[in-house]
């Protein structure tokens, strides 16, 4: 046989990262769009693509997690903020596309116009029901779009809503037991944004929105549970207090939860394992990390649905520096999945060292059932943080010299700004 198979280069004894091999061309005989990339994240979920964002505070909050589940992967909410926050994020991203919206944002008549800009601040969208009671459940008295405060001047933000609705004679609106399609149908024809769907009291009982029927046109691998409402997991530690913030996390819609550690093997997550699967019996949990088959074995006996593989191969995985321990990322892969997928049937995630799409690819070769990405998705529009502009240049008008100059002054420039945001 020309070249090796992943068990000749694993059994040769030496550790190796993705770096270290390369995979042979084969012979093609399909499409590239009758290639299906459906892929295990745990015994019982599935998403379209392989792809994860890892629980950072500097990749994963809601608008990542909505952007991989839109896309067809998932993300993992990060726990480096209180748990309250933690499961704000996650009800974000189960509010986000829906088919019936089941529990709307509502307000009511006496609420301002100033409440629908804060709304838009916060959640990104400004149609909102307006009920005598200013809760799903109360009698429907308009509808509040953009299109009904954009062009108030500031001066109007304290102007009740029920001056700037749109009364609820001139709404469209279907009654209680329509269909999805039906409903669909009633906003295509009416050319309107918001359904609100009513019973025979006049009472609010759901809302659909257009967008979502364009999301569903754009997105057609989009990962999403039997509610049609989009995936997300969340990430929790080992501490005793993790268990109240499970509680909170599961309370607000989260599809699975990730234990959040770099040495899984340990007591405390196999009681937190066990511990969990007994208060939630269908709860889907993930593992690790780990990077040997008695490690997953020890996780998996305890319950785990899935597990997380690698230790000190992620951008900022400092552990096989300090505590000098680890493994090479894609022996660590193959080695695990060995026993987890092969013998177990349960689903492992390659976490960390991918650098680029071909880590990817090397990872799933070697027997990853999806991959979790850091670095490769920290800096981009979806992950949280602020814009700072730093240095405006005009590189066409900078000359090789002048390039290295400023090449050289570059670590200068960063102390003097590191120094100014001290003062």
């Amino acid at each position: 046989m020309d070249g090796y198979s992943a068990q000749d280069l694993i059994n040769s004894g030496n550790g190796l990262t993705y770096s270290d091999f390369i995979i042979l061309p084969g012979y093609i005989d399909f499409a590239s769009q009758d290639v299906s990339l459906k892929s295990q994240v745990t015994k019982s979920i599935s998403i379209a693509t392989p792809f994860l964002s890892s629980p950072m505070d500097t990749v994963t909050e809601s608008h990542m997690a909505i952007a991989m589940a839109l896309t067809g992967g998932l993300g993992i909410i990060h726990h480096n903020c209180t748990k309250e926050n933690q499961a704000n994020e996650v009800r974000k991203v189960k509010k986000y596309e829906q088919g019936f919206i089941l529990d709307p944002v509502v307000m009511s008549p006496t609420n301002t116009v100033q409440d629908i800009l804060d709304l838009k601040q916060r959640h990104g969208f400004t149609g909102c029901p307006i009920t005598d009671t200013g809760a799903i459940g109360g009698k429907l008295l308009g509808l509040v779009t953009l299109r009904d405060v954009d062009f108030l001047s500031t001066n109007n933000a304290s102007l009740p809503l029920s001056k700037a609705m749109t009364p609820f004679s001139d709404l469209v609106t279907a009654p209680e037991g329509v269909t999805l399609a039906e409903a669909n149908a009633i906003l295509q024809k009416n050319k309107k944004g918001k359904l609100p769907i009513v019973n025979e009291n006049q009472e609010l009982i759901a809302l659909i929105a257009r967008t979502d029927l364009k999301k569903n046109r754009e997105f057609p691998l989009s990962s999403k549970d039997e509610q049609r409402q989009l995936l997300v997991g969340a990430a929790i530690s080992t501490q005793s207090e993790s268990y109240d913030r499970a509680k909170l996390l599961l309370h607000a819609g989260a599809d699975l939860l990730v234990l959040d550690s770099s040495q899984g093997n340990s007591i405390y997550q196999i009681d937190m394992i066990k511990n969990l699967k007994s208060a939630y019996p269908d709860i889907q949990l993930i593992a690790g990390n780990v990077v040997t088959s008695d490690q997953g074995k020890n996780l998996i006996d305890a319950g785990a649905d899935g597990l997380r593989v690698g230790m000190g191969s992620g951008s900022i995985c400092i552990t096989q520096e300090v505590m000098a321990v680890g493994r090479p990322q894609a022996t660590a892969v193959y080695k695990v999945a060995e026993y987890a997928r092969v013998q177990k049937g349960i689903p492992v995630i390659a976490d960390g060292g991918i650098q680029n799409v071909g880590h990817a690819v090397k990872a799933l070769a070697m027997g990853a059932s999806t991959v979790m990405m850091g670095s490769l998705l920290a800096g981009t529009t979806e992950a949280p943080g602020e814009y700072s502009l730093v240095m405006v240049l005009d590189l066409k008008n900078i000359e090789e010299w002048d390039l290295w100059k400023l090449w050289v002054q570059i670590p200068v420039v960063k102390q003097d700004i590191f120094q100014k945001q001290i003062e």
